[in-house]
């Protein structure tokens, strides 16, 4: 008897295939330099090794073929989203003193903060400079938009970043305030699909179909990541204590009926008992659901524009749904 496979694990098989060229360049290109500094350059390895930001590239390959572009011409620019995304990761850790992810230590947490912003820094260089390297193969005009969209979406995502940060502690954050910095802190995904629909020479209106499609995806992930966070014992607690709480936590809290036993929960350490109650009661509110409720309708509409496209439509919808998967 055949298992049929989750929309999770399609999803993932999109994303790898679609991004593994871009990654592996990135990494060969980031190793391949010269540092003569032995932690720094150990950090660094240890980075790489474990990198697996298949996320941009893939896009950008999606949204290239999605308006009838080859693939093969988008990895330089997608190893180049990479090493950038990854160094505004690192620093990330660093600004939430993020000691583990997925159960893995990281940077931060194996090397300190020093060396975290050190390798960030590398990796932000290297990828600025791969950019670079990879637009001179256009057009003046489409390198300079390509460069220009990658300005802004840093700009973007860093004043996010900061808003953000100016909210830690609180538990009066108004829902769609958080969800405007969530938009904005997705900037990259819009980016990506915007600059594969513009290598892939579409035309506007098929730039701005898939520029939108990036842009919600983007939402999307990161939406189904804050219900994740608050299943995942140590990322809850990494966030109560020194980051923003989750989404749903954020919702629940608006409900006078959860209200006082979250604001219980959330105090001191969090515990793996704490953990299970905070999910049965946030899980529960009516807030998550209108959460699910409003990421099902953002589906349903970018399904709709996909109408419009003419190549890869199914892969962009798989990987589309699996926002949705157990939520």
């Amino acid at each position: 008897m055949t298992i049929k496979k989750r929309l999770v694990e399609k999803a993932g098989a999109i994303m790898q295939e679609r991004g593994h060229a871009a990654v592996e360049l990135a990494k060969e290109k980031m190793l391949s330099e010269q540092v003569e500094y032995a932690p720094l350059r150990d950090a660094l390895r240890y980075f790489m090794g474990d990198w697996k930001d298949f996320l941009h590239p893939a896009l950008v390959s999606l949204a290239c073929e999605a308006v009838g572009g080859k693939r093969e011409a988008t990895a330089q620019i997608g190893a180049a989203l990479v090493l950038l995304a990854g160094g505004a990761d690192v620093h990330d850790d660093i600004i939430d003193e993020s000691i583990t992810k997925w159960s893995e230590k990281t940077v931060y947490g194996k090397y300190g903060k020093d060396l975290a912003i050190l390798v960030g820094d590398a990796l932000l260089l290297e990828g600025i400079y791969l950019l670079h390297e990879a637009c001179d193969t256009f057009e003046a005009a489409k390198k300079n938009k390509i460069l220009d969209l990658v300005k802004h979406a840093f700009f973007e995502i860093s004043g996010a970043e900061g808003a953000e940060t100016g909210m830690r502690g609180r538990i009066d954050i108004p829902k769609h305030t958080y969800m405007e910095i969530i938009r904005h802190k997705v900037a990259a995904g819009e980016v990506a699909t915007r600059i594969g629909a513009l290598i892939g020479d579409g035309t506007p209106g098929d730039v701005e179909i898939l520029a939108d499609y990036g842009r919600v995806f983007g939402v999307l992930l990161t939406m189904r990541d804050e219900f994740i966070d608050v299943f995942e014992h140590e990322e809850l607690s990494n966030r109560v204590e020194k980051e923003v709480l989750p989404l749903p936590i954020i919702v629940a809290l608006s409900d006078e009926n959860k209200k006082s036993d979250l604001l219980q929960l959330v105090k001191g350490k969090i515990t793996e008992e704490k953990t299970e109650k905070i999910v049965d009661i946030t899980t529960s509110s009516k807030g998550s659901e209108l959460l699910v409720s409003e990421m099902r309708q953002m589906v349903n509409r970018l399904e709709t524009i996909l109408g419009n496209v003419r190549y890869c439509k199914e892969d962009l919808e798989i990987i589309l749904t699996a926002t949705l998967e157990d939520l």
